[in-house]
Order: structure tokens, then sequence, then C-alpha cells
């Protein structure tokens, strides 16, 4: 699989480290343990476009947000996660 790094260009996945959802939003402290509980244990398996974090660890250190097809591992978009 290649990961189109916006600064470097396309690249291999070993270039970069997986990070997780990028949809997930983490609850507040004060939302309590059930919310916590479900940010950490209950989470999505989708089959389809999804939008994911990874950090180009072997090359220019950017943080992405790459939208991956789950099913083909197509790479569908891949933009800075923090402009």
């Amino acid at each position: 699989m290649r990961i189109p790094c916006p600064f470097c260009g396309p690249r291999d996945v070993s270039e970069f480290a997986y990070l997780g959802d990028a949809g997930l939003t983490r609850p507040d402290a004060t939302a309590g343990e059930d919310a916590a509980y479900s940010y950490v244990y209950l989470r999505d398996n989708p089959a389809g476009p999804h939008r994911e974090y990874w950090y180009h660890a072997a090359g220019c250190r950017l943080w992405l947000v790459v939208t991956r097809d789950t099913l083909s591992h197509a790479i569908l978009a891949a933009e800075e996660a923090a402009p």
C-alpha cells in the first residue's frame, strides 16, 4: 500500500505509523465512566471508506488524515491533519 504524503509524494506504508480512527472525539473529563468506557472499548469496524490518522515517522513527520477503503485498502484521499 502506498500513501500519498502531501509533502513527500507517494510513499510505502512501512514509513508510516497507524494511529487510529480520525472520527473519534475524546469525551470531556466530566462526562463520566460510561462515556470513557465507550470511547476506549466500543469501536465500529466499518466496511468501506474510513478516515484514519497516520504519522509519517520515517519521512517528514507529518500527521495525516487518510481516507482508506477498508475492503480494498485503496487510498481515496490524504490530507494534512492540522494545517
